[in-house]
């Protein structure tokens, strides 16, 4: 892919979009398939919809709530949140999902991503790995699971690079110490996952301004941003976003489809 995207994201509890910090304090902000329709007009590239407190609450993905926002948006969708078999996959590709998140599962279970790679392809499963600083670690990033209560003592970096090789065909890094803090992406955690990995890689977790999202493409490395306190509470529209990287030299897809 020639261009960099813009991803909003739609972190959901119990089937409604919500927006939290530090993956605590959870506000209520609507309704996923409005809100994700909304965003597929305005010209985002994709979607990435997050039923965040699943694997905490011991249960499987809010499949209405995900029905109904494939059926609403024109624009690719990834969905994570309580999978945790083969058939779980199949169940949301069967909706029209066009990849996958798999986070707390495969580290638990890390055959598990070669298991899904092999049955569906690599281009179907993105890792997403959850992050805490940890300066004991040879990376200094701890991976952390269950929407961020439980430490696992493993390097991130290390964990990347175990996920690419069996199969991972995407990584979506999240910052836990950033998130919705709006004080800028966690850019050397970012970039180490980036360049270790060899496949795309999504930057998450704490974007405030248009300049945090050109430093987690141009210093982090990131083929992609995620975005979402700046988005839904309208700081800054997906066309502006887009409009402001690529004046800074970036490649972006316009909403027209034009690539600039």
């Amino acid at each position: 892919m020639d261009y960099r995207r813009i991803i909003p994201c739609l972190d959901t509890k119990d089937g409604r979009l919500v927006k939290g910090i530090n993956f605590v304090d959870l506000k209520e902000l609507g309704d996923p398939a409005e809100v994700g329709a909304a965003y597929s007009e305005a010209g985002a590239d994709e979607l990435v919809f997050l039923d965040i407190t699943a694997t905490l609450e011991g249960r499987k993905t809010f499949l209405d709530a995900v029905k109904r926002t494939v059926g609403a948006i024109a624009i690719p969708l990834t969905v994570g949140g309580g999978i945790g078999s083969l058939d779980d996959i199949r169940r949301l590709l069967e909706l029209g999902v066009a990849k996958v998140s798999l986070n707390s599962a495969p580290v638990r279970d890390p055959e598990l991503i070669n298991r899904a790679a092999a049955e569906f392809g690599p281009e179907k499963i993105v890792i997403a790995i959850d992050t805490r600083s940890n300066p004991a670690l040879p990376s200094g990033f701890e991976v952390v699971v269950s929407g961020g209560t439980k430490p696992t003592g493993r390097d991130a970096v290390a964990w990347a690079r175990e996920a690419v090789s069996r199969g991972a065909g995407a990584l979506l890094p999240t910052s836990m110490d950033a998130d919705g803090t709006q004080a800028g992406y966690d850019i050397p955690m970012t970039r180490a996952i980036a360049d270790a990995a060899g496949v795309p890689t999504i930057a998450s977790g704490g974007a405030g301004t248009l300049e945090h999202l050109y430093e987690a493409i141009a210093e982090g490395h990131a083929d992609a941003v995620l975005v979402a306190s700046i988005a839904h509470y309208g700081t800054f529209t997906i066309r502006r976003m887009k409009e402001y990287l690529r004046d800074r030299g970036v490649p972006m897809r316009l909403e027209d489809g034009e690539r600039t």
